[in-house]
């Protein structure tokens, strides 16, 4: 199994909607690192890494989240390992402030 790193935008109404900590939950039991954070144009950023199949995973689950959103699109974008560095120290999964 081999390691990526995704970095994912959502769209939508994703924020207001607990999408952030739906995502950093789902992701942290599926044994993923990153971060999840609002954006000021509403929507929502996340960096996903793990094993290819499990981030391909998250990103479909991604389409859904929690059952409040309403998720209009989904754009995954290769990323490299030091957007990883915006985690909280000693995180394997953060939830950051709005950018």
């Amino acid at each position: 199994m081999s390691e990526i790193i995704r970095q994912v935008t959502i769209r939508g109404r994703v924020q207001g909607v607990g999408y952030r900590a739906w995502l950093a939950h789902t992701a942290e039991a599926m044994g993923l690192q990153g971060w999840v954070r609002n954006r000021r144009d509403g929507s929502v950023e996340a960096t996903l890494a793990g094993g290819d199949h499990v981030v391909s995973e998250m990103i479909a689950r991604c389409q859904h989240g929690p059952s409040a959103a309403r998720v209009e699109a989904v754009v995954a974008e290769t990323a490299q390992p030091d957007v990883l560095n915006l985690r909280q120290p000693g995180e394997r999964f953060s939830i950051l402030s709005t950018l």
